[in-house]
């Protein structure tokens, strides 16, 4: 009897070790990266890093409207950290006397508490000028 009891418990040791096994490969299997980094100039397999404005470059170009109300909005039409308000005229004409190559590299390149394109990572360049030509035009 002792024997049968011990093969019985034996037996379900080795089912249960397998079973955790399993649940064990299930959590691997979820929690596992979905994706890697590849860095520009990095061999990374199939995928190669492309810079980003060349990854949207299919993508058709947001209009100046649509880029400043989904980016700029929140500080130009508030005056945050000292953005000047679209449409006050009084607080652009000092910018817009520095002339549209100033304010273009402003808005791309950061200045003062704004930051680089406004902290619109997923705007290219074209898109930056489309907005800031929206904001004068809407400030004379």
């Amino acid at each position: 009897m002792k024997r049968v009891l011990a093969v019985v418990l034996l037996g379900f040791g080795l089912a249960a070790g397998a079973a955790v096994a399993s649940v064990e490969d299930e959590i691997r299997d979820r929690i596992k990266p979905i994706g890697e980094v590849c860095l520009q100039g990095e061999e990374c397999g199939e995928a190669a890093a492309a810079p980003a404005q060349e990854a949207s470059a299919g993508a058709a170009a947001r209009s100046g409207s649509d880029v400043y109300n989904a980016a700029c909005t929140a500080c130009h039409a508030t005056g945050a950290a000292g953005a000047p308000i679209v449409g006050n005229a009084d607080q652009w004409a000092p910018r817009i006397e520095q002339g549209m190559e100033t304010l273009i590299d402003h808005a791309i390149n950061g200045f003062n508490a704004m930051p680089p394109k406004g902290a619109c990572a997923s705007c290219s360049d074209e898109e930056i000028v489309a907005a800031v030509e929206h904001m004068v035009e809407s400030s004379q």
